[in-house]
């Protein structure tokens, strides 16, 4: 059974913009791959039944997922007909991926509300493909159809959600020409899982690939620096408690808390979060998170207007760093990328 729902899994897509593809014969590889495109911002993968036991690396994979990265939405790809889809779906597939439209695969697939996004080439195969409920229409193959045929497309259909696959380079260049015509979203495989880096075991190139592919996603997209407010943190004092101040916020509201090393997270099922900061920090009150879609740009921008910024805190999946000033009422600000 699927982990995500089909509106969820939907809406990450087009939100993201990416769907990274691999496969790897080696689960351990496999995980590596995985983990290292959920750091880089992409927590959708597309994993390719294209080898021997494919499904059974599949299988292991979900089990990881689950156990250890449950933020990971992992979807199955080169499923050409109704026996796969099933197996894979049966295996938990999030997501179903084919380079072909297969009417058959569409009905199980709606049937267990998974999402299914098949490759087409026509506008009759779009149509029909579309009259069977999918959501999502993989555009393949990519470099023989170009971006024209997507802009082309748009014009009489502008409601299509498309995704070019085949071809796509992850570079600047690249990523720009096929969003400006309209893609939705960026189905790339070995041009950014490079096999010599995944040969190599440098699977941090890998995180930083996508990591740039993203970037180049959201500047294409003409994406916001500054997105808005991702939190406020406040501060216990030596009379009150963070686990007081917490509680009180679980209470009075039914927000629910997840604790950490250093604080304590408060949030409701809306958008914003509250940060309760367990150790007083002399003269502050509160803090102000800013989150951003692009760290280094952000960093650049406000360094550009004469504000000086601390050490930035690196980590994988978060990059964090706090402005030296403060604003006028004297609370602290830092800027927050979780990609």
């Amino acid at each position: 059974m699927a982990k995500f729902p089909k509106h969820e899994v939907i809406a990450k897509i087009i939100e993201t913009g990416l769907v990274p593809v691999f496969y790897h014969g080696d689960v351990e590889t496999a995980k590596k791959v995985a983990e290292a495109c959920a750091d880089g911002g992409s927590r959708i993968l597309e994993f390719t039944n294209r080898g021997p036991g494919a499904y059974q690396v599949f299988a292991e994979l979900i089990k990881w997922r689950d156990l250890e990265r449950p933020d990971i939405i992992l979807g199955a790809g080169t499923i050409p007909d109704p026996g796969t889809a099933a197996l894979y779906i049966n295996l938990g597939a999030d997501f179903i991926v084919a380079p072909n439209f297969n009417p058959e695969v569409a009905k199980i697939c709606n049937r267990r509300h998974i999402p299914y996004i098949p490759g087409c080439s026509t506008p009759s195969e779009i149509a029909s493909a579309e009259e069977m409920g999918t959501d999502i229409i993989k555009v393949f193959p990519a470099d023989v159809l170009t971006p024209r045929f997507i802009k082309d497309l748009l014009g009489p259909y502008p409601w299509l959600n498309l995704m070019p696959s085949g071809g796509v380079s992850p570079s600047r260049e690249g990523v720009e020409q096929w969003i400006k015509a309209g893609a939705k979203a960026l189905n790339i495989g070995s041009k950014l899982l490079r096999k010599d880096l995944i040969k190599a075991g440098d699977f941090e190139a890998i995180r930083r690939n996508v990591e740039s592919c993203l970037r180049y996603i959201k500047e294409a997209r003409g994406d916001p620096i500054f997105l808005g407010v991702e939190h406020i943190g406040i501060y216990a004092s030596e009379k009150v408690s963070a686990e007081e101040i917490a509680d009180w916020y679980a209470e009075v509201f039914g927000f629910s808390k997840h604790e950490g090393r250093s604080s304590i997270m408060v949030s409701g099922l809306g958008a914003g979060r509250i940060e309760v900061i367990k150790k007083p920090e002399k003269g502050v009150r509160f803090h102000v998170a800013i989150r951003v879609s692009d760290f280094e740009k952000a960093c650049r921008v406000l360094e550009e207007k004469g504000i000086a910024l601390e050490e930035p805190i690196i980590k994988p999946g978060l990059k964090v760093v706090y402005l030296k000033e403060r604003d006028p009422a004297g609370n602290k600000i830092h800027l927050i990328y979780q990609p």
